[in-house]
């Protein structure tokens, strides 16, 4: 018997091989798809965060740090945690009711590298001012990216304030307002 009359074997092509792979690949496709069309996406709520126990924790251990003294009705905080510069800092972060982003940033750092971190790292401009009676500082400096950010920076001790992000100037100029330095009543 000859070998390619062997019972048992098959012929093998460059053809049938490519045949096999766009079989598999198109198989794999419509299963993905498939799926995709019958699987629900979960949706993710950010999850809340108590940035009074954050704050009351640093008041704790001897810093005292600008804070909100509350949300506006329908804001969540999402982070809040003391930073471990020297000295210390406190970074929070929040979503208004809308789902826009807003960040306050209490730092020993200068007030060009937080806008680089956390506005814009080359285009901020110079933007209107804003004066507040009642805050922890009354003479706050505007910036603003192109993509629409907004930020409000003011010094208070040795510390710069920094309140920014893609919320409307209005719901900034209600977390500057907001801004203490008050003892939580614990």
């Amino acid at each position: 018997m000859s070998e390619s009359q062997r019972p048992g074997r098959y012929q093998r092509s460059g053809n049938g091989l490519v045949g096999a792979l766009v079989i598999t690949v198109v198989a794999v496709v419509a299963f993905v798809g498939f799926r995709a069309l019958v699987s629900d996406q979960p949706d993710v709520e950010p999850e809340a965060v108590d940035y009074l126990e954050t704050v009351g924790l640093a008041q704790d251990g001897d810093v005292e740090p600008v804070y909100p003294a509350e949300l506006p009705e329908g804001w969540i905080a999402t982070r809040a945690e003391v930073l471990p510069d020297a000295p210390p800092g406190f970074d929070l972060a929040m979503l208004t009711d809308d789902e826009e982003f807003v960040g306050m940033v209490w730092s020993g750092e200068p007030i060009d590298d937080l806008l680089a971190e956390r506005v814009d790292d080359e285009d901020v401009e110079d933007a209107e001012p804003l004066t507040v009676d009642g805050s922890v500082a009354r003479r706050w400096d505007g910036y603003a990216d192109p993509g629409g950010d907004l930020a409000y920076a003011a010094e208070v001790g040795d510390h710069v304030v920094l309140v920014y992000g893609s919320a409307p100037d209005d719901a900034l100029r209600a977390l500057v307002e907001s801004l203490t330095t008050a003892p939580l009543a614990r």
